[in-house]
């Protein structure tokens, strides 16, 4: 292996890349463009929930419901109603998400002790929303029905029983239980594989197309120097976007990073070396930049964004995907960023995923080393 073949070839590249300039620009901003349209417009938090209410008692008890219940963050006041019928048309329009309806006979019947039935009503079409603000609403009235407890004891010169077990509870990690915060780390993932992987598709379709591919063939070098070659220059690109992407997510989303920078970068040498490999070789293997770019984002982005358990928890998914998804190297590396941005781990957890992105790497640069052996020695 020639290092003087290398260092020429990776120039090369960098020329026909520096003439490119629009593909350039492309490849460099369109993952900042991709972090803050999916860091802004995706977000699995669940607060400020619409929700209409039809008062049928009209009591100072009554507003006190309705008060606990749009007082919190988790919902807000979209309008009343004056009758029942009003609720389906509201939830099938879109303008809230639940109804509460309050009895005419709620105030009197809490006084008596009686148990009391308050309906709600919930729009089940985003089923994840409605289960939340399911457990939400089952907060609020737990803590109506205790203090109502409260002033029945007080009346009677009595106090509230301490509980036998009170549970403490602390969340690490991710106290403030952001989605932003899991959100952007394995997006970060999700983006590098796409666009590496099309980066480096394009490539020799390109030379093909444009009839330089030839020109190479007639010269000594191998076929791993000219897999270096085109490799080196993309890395470079590859690490720019990535601190770039690293960067929004810290500095404007806020993000934690809480791990070290030094085993970001050389993992992510790892991953992008994978990753670019892989599309190179979808380029040899294709015929053309369409039926190269169609095959990368087919075989780089859906997986990753689907299988890598970057929003769809991989244990929740059939057993066959499951079994899928442990060749998929963005499951590895999202899940190695989100330990380096919230738990702020090292390698003494993080080594199997590690130990399998260089496993993924090496296989990889070898099938994409022999395909082109095939194709230019």
């Amino acid at each position: 292996m020639s290092i003087r073949r290398i260092k020429a070839l990776t120039k090369k590249e960098f020329i026909q890349m520096s003439r490119d300039i629009r593909s350039l620009i492309g490849a460099l901003f369109i993952p900042l463009l991709m972090i803050f349209l999916f860091g802004y417009a995706l977000s699995l938090d669940v607060d400020r929930i619409p929700a209409l209410v039809l008062d049928r008692d009209e009591t100072p008890l009554s507003r006190d419901l309705i008060h606990r219940l749009t007082d919190s963050r988790y919902f807000s006041l979209a309008g009343y109603m004056k009758e029942e019928r009003e609720i389906d048309d509201a939830l099938a329009r879109g303008q809230a998400l639940m109804a509460l309806v309050i009895p005419e006979d709620f105030a009197s019947g809490v006084k008596k002790g009686k148990a009391v039935h308050v309906q709600v009503v919930f729009d089940g079409s985003d089923s994840n929303t409605a289960g939340i603000a399911l457990g939400y609403v089952k907060a609020v009235m737990a803590g109506f029905d205790m203090g109502i407890q409260e002033r029945r004891l007080s009346r009677a010169g009595l106090k509230m029983v301490d509980m036998p077990l009170e549970g403490r509870i602390r969340v690490w990690f991710n106290p403030e239980l952001k989605s932003r915060n899991f959100i952007i780390p394995g997006l970060t993932g999700v983006i590098m594989m796409a666009i590496c992987a099309l980066m480096t598709a394009l490539s020799v379709s390109r030379e093909k197309e444009t009839g330089t591919l030839e020109q190479l063939i007639s010269t000594p070098v191998r076929s791993m120097e000219l897999l270096i070659g085109k490799l080196l220059p993309y890395l470079a690109v590859g690490l720019v976007d990535l601190a770039l992407v690293v960067g929004a997510g810290v500095l404007i989303f806020g993000v934690p990073f809480r791990g070290s920078y030094i085993y970001l970068l050389l993992i992510s040498l790892l991953f992008l070396t994978g990753t670019l490999s892989w599309g190179l070789l979808v380029s040899v293997i294709s015929r053309s930049q369409l039926q190269a770019s169609q095959i990368a984002v087919l075989s780089a982005f859906l997986p990753s964004f689907l299988l890598s358990g970057f929003i769809y928890p991989i244990e929740n998914m059939p057993a066959a995907l499951q079994v899928i998804t442990f060749i998929v190297p963005a499951r590895y590396f999202v899940e190695i960023l989100k330990g380096l941005f919230l738990q702020g781990v090292g390698l003494s957890v993080l080594w199997p995923q590690v130990l399998a992105l260089v496993v993924y790497a090496a296989v990889v640069l070898n099938l994409a080393s022999r395909k082109f052996s095939k194709r230019i020695m």
